[in-house]
């Protein structure tokens, strides 16, 4: 343990301990008073950052006071007959100078002036025998004045230095900002190059693979009318054949509306109308979710200027989303809208936040990848396709939740994209 401790001893407290053993070198030195003080005063000087720390609003006012009371000491037992008279007076700079470091104009300047009246203090029992005469009252003016002198200079420096401070830290966080959007911006630009190649291949196997769907559908519906009457299993086997030809159609449509360019058609929009309209939607295909939503639109909403189909989608898909991650075991729905700024580009934000089991960690990164999907039905483009209609309109779409806190998906459209 006292080897932990002797470790713990800094450069700065060991030129302290020099200092005061210099001190104590000097005459009187078989005072014994003298010595403990120094000595005290040594161990308060050590074991101040300890007390600071361990009382950060209190510990500096204690200190000061302690060094001030051991400063008194020192000056009573070095001055002889008359204390004031001693030449260890410069001690006094050790509190003033601690009072500058630990507080500001006011409070160090308070500080020095009960140092110089504990100074003054020793006049008292001198007056009774002695005379102060005119040169005196000079000296110990300009005793005191430097004790202000140096306590404002000090101080200057540490507020320089806490200012300076502040604005590194606060260029430190600017940076750290700066750098946070920079990898957000090149998550999003590999985003969009992953997007831009899937979709040109999703293209091509669309075309490819409708032209066969089609040949497909056709000689089922042909094979459905011919078999009518007869045999009723070949009949229903048909039947499979064309629903499923049906939904792989329908697979490749969702392949096309992530493959092709967005064509646009933008009109002056009221995004409350919008997310109302989905929400109806998205109930009328839920009735008996048991969900509770909660609407929380701010007042003198802008409109934006929008393709109202696909911005309508873009709400269904969150909002859908939003109720199956509850499975059907009730919940709530939040859904606020508010003007907001994006990259200094006004705008309307809307957040659409489920109760459900939110997003695990490390999935959030993939969510908006194309064909990736943790339900156990689906292809995972639904979630790609809101991704790519919003950028379509120069927006932003974020997942802003917590795991275990349910998703949070914050949706950003300006008002005249450009």
């Amino acid at each position: 343990m006292l080897r932990g401790q002797i470790s713990k001893i800094r450069g700065i407290d060991v030129l302290w301990l020099i200092f005061l053993g210099g001190l104590a070198l000097l005459s009187p030195v078989r005072e014994v008073h003298k010595q403990v003080t120094l000595l005290a005063i040594a161990l308060v000087q050590i074991f101040e950052p300890r007390l600071i720390a361990h009382l950060p609003r209190r510990g500096p006012s204690y200190s000061v006071l302690l060094k001030i009371a051991l400063s008194s000491l020192l000056i009573a037992h070095t001055g002889g007959a008359v204390s004031i008279n001693s030449s260890y007076y410069p001690i006094y700079y050790l509190p003033v100078i601690t009072a500058a470091i630990y507080f500001g104009p006011l409070g160090t300047l308070l500080w020095t002036a009960l140092a110089s009246a504990a100074y003054c203090s020793y006049l008292i029992p001198a007056l009774q025998e002695y005379e102060l005469t005119s040169s005196g009252k000079v000296e110990l003016a300009i005793r005191i004045l430097f004790f202000f002198f140096a306590a404002i200079l000090v101080n200057q420096f540490v507020m320089e230095s806490r200012r300076r401070l502040k604005e590194s830290q606060a260029l430190s966080e600017t940076l750290a900002e700066s750098n946070r959007q920079l990898k957000l911006a090149q998550e999003e630009a590999r985003r969009s190059e992953r997007l831009a190649a899937l979709g040109q291949l999703s293209a091509g196997l669309a075309h490819e693979i409708r032209n066969p769907l089609g040949v497909i559908k056709g000689s089922a519906e042909m094979l459905t009318q011919k078999l009518q009457g007869n045999t009723p299993l070949a009949q229903e086997l048909a039947g499979y054949i064309s629903s499923e030809v049906n939904r792989l159609n329908a697979l490749v449509a969702r392949f096309l509306d992530f493959a092709r360019p967005s064509r646009l058609q933008l009109q002056p929009v009221s995004p409350a109308a919008l997310v109302d309209r989905a929400l109806e939607s998205v109930q009328a295909q839920f009735p008996a979710a048991g969900i509770t939503v909660e609407r929380r639109y701010a007042e003198g909403l802008p409109e934006i200027m929008a393709d109202e189909r696909l911005c309508e989608q873009v709400f269904i898909n969150l909002i859908c989303n939003a109720y199956e991650a509850m499975n059907g075991a009730g919940g709530k729905v939040s859904v606020a809208i508010a003007p907001a700024e994006g990259e200094s580009v006004p705008g309307v934000a809307v957040e659409i936040r489920d109760s459900g089991p939110g997003v695990p960690a490390d999935l959030r990164q993939q969510i908006f990848n194309p064909f990736f999907t943790s339900k156990e039905t689906g292809v995972g483009l639904g979630l790609s396709i809101v991704a790519k209609i919003v950028d379509d309109h120069r927006g932003s779409i974020q997942l802003k939740s917590r795991p275990d806190e349910g998703a949070c998906f914050h949706v950003f459209l300006p008002v005249k994209p450009n």
